[in-house]
């Protein structure tokens, strides 16, 4: 999986998404070629139309590269928030070619910088607890790079991108090794034996939990529970394993995140940074260079 810290991992992902976006809108723009003058050139200004966390250039970026025009001339850096209404960057070129690209490159701001900026909401609301807001894998298909990469811009943190690095072992895997008769120190045990580092355990119950941390989880996630029982079962937890990471998950809301994170877990995680977010209001204000 790429990872969305790499700079020229996230620039590869950029060209394939890009290539993807304006693949959707055919082969041609006949609009323009029935109304814009051979060689007429235009210029872009990219409006952020409301206050937001601007994120998603490098995809912006990559859908001028893919049509021939240059790179967007930024004002703001991936990350900066804006309290009021601004232009954020400019686009100069082919006129027809700048509107070839002006669909697919807002959907793309527009969707990351919606991500970032709900992002950024959840990371102030927990803001002097030590507590880290992460993503899921509740992405969209074939748009997780891009979205975590926007989660990242509005402050929140990177969590497992994918099957192949972490351990995560949820209900469905609890339920699976008790039909077995296998234990979770087992399972973790040849996880560990193959490599892997990251062990991550949800519980529903104090005896998972303490069976988690007897079978050398790293890391223990506690699903859908009050705050008040996550602060209970941290204190167990931290007796048990003054090391281990604890995450909460499931159910958590904007109004209640604080909570979870005042009841000591070192992070929350939650999909609604990535699936229902409203996309920011950005728009394209085109006119032919004189």
């Amino acid at each position: 999986m790429t990872d969305p810290r790499d700079p020229a991992a996230l620039r590869a992902d950029a060209r394939r998404v890009a290539a993807l976006a304006l693949e959707e809108d055919g082969p041609r723009d006949i609009t323009s070629d029935s109304t814009i003058a051979p060689g007429q050139r235009g210029v872009a200004a990219i409006e952020a139309r409301s206050a937001m966390v601007v994120a998603g250039q490098p995809y912006a970026d990559a859908v001028l590269e893919a049509v021939g025009l240059p790179p967007v001339a930024w004002q703001v850096e991936p990350g900066a928030r804006l309290a009021s209404p601004r232009v954020i960057g400019e686009i100069r070129g082919s006129l027809a070619m700048i509107l070839r690209a002006e669909r697919p490159l807002l959907n793309l701001l527009q969707r990351a910088s919606g991500i970032a900026t709900a992002t950024a909401s959840w990371v102030d609301r927990v803001a002097g607890t030590g507590c880290r807001i992460l993503h899921t894998r509740k992405t969209t298909p074939g748009l997780r790079t891009f979205e975590v990469a926007a989660v990242l811009a509005g402050g929140g943190a990177l969590h497992r991108l994918d099957l192949a690095t972490a351990v995560m072992v949820k209900d469905n895997h609890w339920a699976a090794l008790r039909a077995e008769g296998r234990t979770l120190a087992a399972a973790l045990d040849a996880a560990r034996a193959a490599g892997v580092t990251d062990l991550q355990v949800e519980v529903e119950s104090l005896e998972q939990l303490r069976e988690a941390c007897d079978a050398g989880a790293t890391r223990l996630l506690i699903d859908n529970q009050s705050p008040a029982t996550v602060a209970e079962w941290v204190r167990a937890a931290r007796t048990e394993r003054p090391d281990i990471q604890l995450e909460a998950t499931g159910g958590i809301t904007l109004d209640t995140v604080r909570a979870y994170a005042e009841a000591g877990v070192d992070v929350v995680s939650t999909g609604a940074l990535t699936h229902s977010v409203a996309g920011a209001d950005l728009g394209l204000e085109v006119r032919s260079e004189v």
